[in-house]
This record gives structure tokens, C-alpha cells and sequence, in this order.
């Protein structure tokens, strides 16, 4: 808030609240969302947030609104990752961890897309998956331009191997297999041709 000479300060807009409503809504939802799942209480979404079950109801209408949002959230902090990993580190070092990273989405989003795509068949899940595939295509494309990716490869057939590698690891005993199956694709992604 800000005071202006000896005044009372300014109260916050009530436009800025409901954004920082929203925001934090999100947030504690993605919190609850991978403690207890996607069936979580929404009830203990708002109470988390500090909100009450109206505030959350008049930004999402109901549960498939507020997992879309989670969903979303997820997915563009995981675009922005790449960014910061193309700025930072070589193509294919910038690649092999955004792979790890989305390896990691893949795993503790399943859920949540599970979810969504039960409740709302036609829902955002073309949108993610489409910035997912850009994110990976721009990764790729960088690396094979520098020679250290294999030429043939697709955005789509890493995106394949990687939810495959989620998807079949999401049940085992050993937390360290999703990481050595990952090597194992790296290994083909940078093998020569």
C-alpha cells in the first residue's frame, strides 16, 4: 500500500486482490493437488489459501477450472525453464535437463491430466501439450543446428519417450529407474548417426 503525505495508505484495488487471490489459489492448489491428488478437498484448497470456498468458486466454477489452471501453471513454469536452461547452458546440456525436468512433470502431473481429461474431455490438454511440444522442438532444434543432436529425430517421438518412461515407472519400487531409462535416451539422442 502506499501512503501519501500523512494520509491514510491506499487501499489495494479490488482488482489487484482478486489477481493475487487467483495466483495464490493456484499455487496452494498445486501444493494440495500433489499431496492428495487431483480428488482433493477444494475446501482445503481455499482454506490453505486463505480464502473463502466463494473466493475460489468465482474464479473457477468448478474443479476441471481450477485443475486447468494447476495444469497450465505447471506447464509454463516448465517452458520458462527452458528458456532459462538455453541461456545458461549449452544445447544439449540445456536439453538433457529440460528432459529431466519434464521427466519430473510427466511424473507427478499424470493425475492431474488423467483427471482433467475424465471431467473435461475436450478441455486445455491440445493447448499444453502443444507449448510442451514447442518447448521441446525449439531444444531440439538447437542441438541438432550445433551437430550434437541425431538429425532425424522429433520433438514428438522425445515427448513420446518420455511420458512412455513416466508412465511406465509410475508404479515401480525403484526411484532411480525413470533417471537411468532417461540416460538411455539421451544416449540415443546424442549417439552419432
Amino acid at each position: 500500500m502506499t501512503t501519501i503525505r500523512g494520509q491514510l495508505p491506499a487501499p489495494r484495488s479490488r482488482r489487484a486482490d482478486a489477481r493475487l487471490n487467483r495466483e495464490r489459489l493456484v499455487a496452494t492448489a498445486r501444493e494440495v493437488f500433489a499431496e492428495a491428488g487431483p480428488e482433493a478437498s477444494l475446501n482445503e484448497v481455499a482454506r490453505r489459501a486463505g480464502v473463502g470456498p466463494g473466493t475460489l468458486y468465482r474464479h473457477f466454477p468448478n474443479r476441471s477450472a481450477l485443475l486447468a489452471a494447476v495444469l497450465r501453471d505447471r506447464i509454463e513454469t516448465l517452458c520458462a525453464l527452458a528458456r532459462t536452461l538455453r541461456a545458461s547452458h549449452s544445447a544439449d546440456e540445456a536439453l538433457a535437463g529440460w528432459l529431466r525436468a519434464f521427466l519430473d512433470h510427466a511424473r507427478d502431473s499424470q493425475g492431474l491430466g488423467g483427471a482433467l481429461l475424465v471431467e473435461e474431455p475436450a478441455g486445455p490438454g491440445i493447448d499444453c501439450h502443444q507449448l510442451i511440444l514447442d518447448t521441446a522442438a525449439g531444444l531440439l532444434a538447437e542441438a541438432q543446428r550445433r551437430g550434437t543432436a541425431r538429425a532425424g529425430l522429433t520433438a514428438d517421438d522425445l515427448v513420446q519417450l518420455v511420458v512412455g518412461i513416466a508412465l511406465s515407472t509410475a508404479r515401480g519400487h525403484d526411484a532411480a529407474q525413470p533417471g537411468r531409462l532417461l540416460a538411455l535416451v539421451l544416449d540415443a539422442v546424442y549417439a552419432a548417426p
